[in-house]
């Protein structure tokens, strides 16, 4: 026999209720129709599921039994179809979400926030790599299902890149800098110091130092270099060098922002996923768009 849900809804009701007249009303229909809904039930079955008296009626063991898997039956039905709605409009569900290693100190604890807040329904499974474009093989491989890596990032006909927030480049100090209580430092200022530069396993990021120092007339004297940021600040809070980087927390460093910073200080934090990407990527990435940096110089650090 054809279980549907209305009927199981007409039977838990009928069971809750042990009356036929209330369970009608419950279900805004009529008493005659409801009896024999359940009388076809009971025969479909092949057993008696209900003892019916002139007032009210009784449920048998196995009608009490059939009460409650019905119940069940419901409840997963209804979690079944909830749960294809919160997929189908992108609340629910796993995201494979690879991020540049230099992102993971800022921006990556905030978008985890923002994600339980707005949308509890999807775990994000993150991966880390310090170069931009790795991740965005691995996107167009179908290996990541979104990436957020720092501009520049090649547009490609099969993917779609999009700015999602707007960094800036600030000036790590060790602490004990004779300028790191200043509120601003021209770039060009820093022509004489010693750099930790970003190694070759991080070209984006060592791309944007070395035009930034450019245009503020002059190469960054290489004293050593590091795969990431947190290598670069390590050697800043050692006191040997200074870097260029955004700005994340680290003992021992103070960041002071650049005064009248190139437009080669800025850098764009981009989204990049595949044109056939499912709504709930399009629904991280409008969470995203609302976490904003801090601004440079903003904490104290300890």
């Amino acid at each position: 026999m054809d279980l549907t849900q209305r009927l199981l809804e007409q039977y838990v009701a009928v069971a809750e209720e042990q009356h036929f007249g209330r369970a009608a009303r419950r279900l805004s229909m009529s008493q005659p129709p409801l009896s024999q809904a359940i009388a076809r039930l009971e025969r479909g079955l092949g057993v008696t599921l209900l003892e019916r008296g002139t007032r009210s009626v009784r449920l048998t063991p196995a009608g009490a039994a059939f009460a409650r898997d019905a119940t069940r039956l419901l409840a997963a039905q209804q979690a079944a179809i909830d749960r294809a709605r919160r997929i189908g409009h992108g609340l629910s569900g796993e995201l494979r979400v690879g991020t540049v290693t230099l992102l993971d100190y800022r921006y990556v604890p905030a978008v985890l926030r923002a994600a339980a807040e707005d949308l509890p329904g999807i775990h994000l499974r993150l991966h880390q790599d310090p170069s931009a474009a790795t991740l965005v093989d691995m996107v167009r491989a179908d290996a990541l299902d979104l990436a957020f890596a720092r501009s520049p990032v090649t547009e490609a006909d099969d993917l779609t890149v999009e700015i999602v927030a707007t960094d800036r480049l600030v000036a790590a100090l060790p602490r004990t800098h004779r300028w790191a209580g200043r509120a601003s430092i021209e770039l060009a200022e820093l022509r004489s110091e010693n750099f930790v530069l970003p190694s070759a396993a991080a070209p984006e990021l060592a791309q944007q130092v070395q035009l930034a120092c450019r245009e503020a007339g002059f190469t960054p004297r290489d004293y050593a270099s590091a795969d990431a940021t947190v290598g670069l600040l390590t050697y800043v809070a050692a006191g040997l060098c200074v870097s260029l980087v955004p700005e994340m927390p680290f003992p021992e460093v103070k960041f002071v922002p650049l005064h009248n910073p190139s437009t080669f200080a800025e850098i764009p934090l981009v989204s990049v996923h595949r044109n056939d990407a499912d709504i709930s990527v399009r629904r991280l990435i409008e969470v995203v768009r609302t976490v904003r940096p801090p601004e440079a110089g903003r904490r104290e650090d300890s």
